[in-house]
């Protein structure tokens, strides 16, 4: 019973440093695609998938470690994780909605702008 605890609790600490690893990957990786995507909808891209992914890994892997270590319940971070899931993907969305209005240009090998397209079909119909 013993060493089936011991297993347990091992296994919980590898999860929690693998969610604390990926978090980190995805948030250093985002910084990586600001940094060298060239326009403003990938960096947007970059920023918002990695970064939601990135710290709501980590929240996750801290609220892990107070709850086994601890005992506690963070409701705090079980908020923060859903706040982050909510608000960046929406607020990067209208950032480049707000850009593509504004007339900011696509990168030139960018292969298709399907927002224009459906502006066009709507203003046509």
């Amino acid at each position: 019973m013993r060493n089936s605890l011991k297993r347990v609790l091992l296994l919980i600490k590898i999860i929690i440093s693998l969610l604390l690893l990926s978090g980190t990957f995805f948030v250093l990786s985002g910084s990586l695609g600001i940094l060298r995507f060239p326009d403003i909808y990938t960096r947007l891209h970059a920023a918002t998938k990695a970064a939601t992914l990135g710290v709501a890994g980590v929240l996750l892997g801290a609220f892990l470690f107070l709850y086994v270590e601890n005992g506690i319940i963070s409701g705090k971070l079980i908020l923060g994780i859903i706040f982050i899931l909510i608000t960046a993907p929406v607020s990067g969305h209208m950032i480049s909605r707000a850009a593509h209005s504004k007339g900011v240009e696509l990168w030139e090998h960018s292969i298709r702008d399907d927002l224009k397209r459906d502006q066009k079909q709507k203003d046509g119909s």
